[in-house]
């Protein structure tokens, strides 16, 4: 009796809204390892140590659980679009700070799809409008997502002198499309067999274009 008590999963640490988080972070390793079709209900528990019912309290539906796991992933792409410009050395030129400010955004966006592509794929997996893309659960450290990063680095251009203004609207949406789909061609598509440097250097080619672009 006591080895079948053993057995039971222990669920202490799940008291007080906790087994919501529990779960999300289950599926975010699932998702790290498989993408978003690996993120399933069931499984989730499973990884978490509860019963498969218990996920209903929190998530109506797999969907739901899904678009949780995505927002999640959003929120790691801000943070690593962070620490990319954190570590850019500030420098007495504020036009070469806002460029390189600016391409830190991308490279840190390329970044997170290469070392963890399940993970980004996830982000993107569930359809969503642009306000959905601005949810504070999508956010990094500095309460911003890669959108609003990536808005907030072309106001740096526009500021520095860089990038007119009647160039600004809708900057964002060319940026992120070239971005997304170098990065999208080098985890999923024909590009996914270069070396990590050819990788590098093919993202760091598209950033400039884009930079003579707009």
């Amino acid at each position: 009796m006591a080895a079948a008590n053993e057995d039971k999963p222990k669920r202490d640490t799940y008291r007080h809204g906790n087994l919501r988080n529990a779960l999300i972070e289950a599926a975010v390793e699932l998702a790290r390892q498989g993408g978003p079709e690996a993120v399933v209900l069931r499984a989730a528990t499973r990884q978490a140590g509860v019963a498969p019912n218990a996920a209903y309290r929190h998530f109506a539906d797999r969907g739901a659980l899904l678009h949780a796991v995505s927002q999640a992933a959003m929120a790691q792409v801000a943070r690593t679009m962070e620490a990319e410009q954190a570590a850019v050395p500030p420098t007495e030129d504020p036009a070469a700070d806002a460029r390189a400010r600016f391409r830190a955004v991308g490279t840190g966006y390329l970044r997170y799809a290469q070392e963890e592509p399940g993970l980004f794929r996830t982000a993107f997996h569930v359809p969503g409008d642009m306000t959905d893309a601005a949810a504070d659960t999508a956010a990094g450290a500095t309460g911003k997502t890669p959108f609003e990063l990536l808005g907030d680095a072309l106001d740096g251009l526009v500021d520095a002198g860089l990038l007119p203004e009647d160039r600004r609207p809708g900057a964002e949406f060319l940026a992120w499309s070239a971005v997304h789909g170098i990065a999208v061609l080098l985890i999923d598509g024909p590009l996914r067999g270069l070396h990590p440097t050819q990788a590098y250097d093919a993202g760091q080619h598209v950033i400039d274009m884009i930079e003579r672009g707009i």
